[in-house]
């Protein structure tokens, strides 16, 4: 699928997608997770909780895998409760609920969004007794904010929006290898 074919949901998430071939397998998860700058441990917990859960919904009709592999043209069907409402159901990018975000709850900053202001937020989305929903929903943005802050301790409104495009880890896994780069090993050991 080319990528102005894609959704804004399938963007989001085709970097993880490191072969290319249309499925997320937990390996690429863990793969993509390092490339942005993830622990391993960090990116082991995510490549389970992110495979186990969404595998089975992005796969209709399909028997269960134990490769638990996500359809990345099928993501919107893992699309769950309790999140901010900036995908619609059909994975497109809802511009008016991005903007709610800033507008509800960036009191510090009008274009960033304090650690408290982050929970708020969080907690303003909880649909009731929907707790995988709250589950993913904290992970995604405490993972989000604890990879993305800046030194003041900001999660800046280009970093969101460039996190729900997708863009956001290219760009993370470019500055990692440029650092990388910048400072090589020592190879005197």
């Amino acid at each position: 699928m080319e990528n102005n074919e894609q959704n804004v949901l399938q963007k989001h998430v085709v970097f993880f997608d490191r072969n290319k071939d249309g499925i997320i397998y937990p390996s690429e998860t863990f793969q993509g997770f390092r490339a942005i700058g993830s622990g391993i441990l960090l990116s082991s917990a995510a490549a389970v909780f992110i495979n186990v859960a969404f595998s089975r919904k992005t796969r209709p009709g399909k028997s269960f895998s134990l490769h638990f592999p996500i359809e990345v043209k099928n993501i919107q069907m893992a699309k769950h409760g309790s999140d901010s409402g900036v995908y619609d159901t059909e994975g497109r990018f809802v511009a008016s609920k991005f903007e709610e975000i800033f507008a509800k709850h960036a009191h510090t900053h009008p274009n960033a969004l304090t650690s408290n202001e982050l929970k708020t937020f969080v907690k303003s989305n909880r649909e009731e007794k929907d707790y995988f929903g709250w589950l993913a929903g904290y992970l995604e943005w405490k993972v989000l904010y604890s990879l993305c802050k800046d030194k003041n301790g900001l999660l800046q409104k280009d970093t969101i929006r460039a996190a729900y495009d997708g863009s956001l880890f290219e760009l993370m896994e470019k500055e990692k290898s440029s650092k990388k780069h910048a400072n090589p090993p020592d190879s005197t050991i």
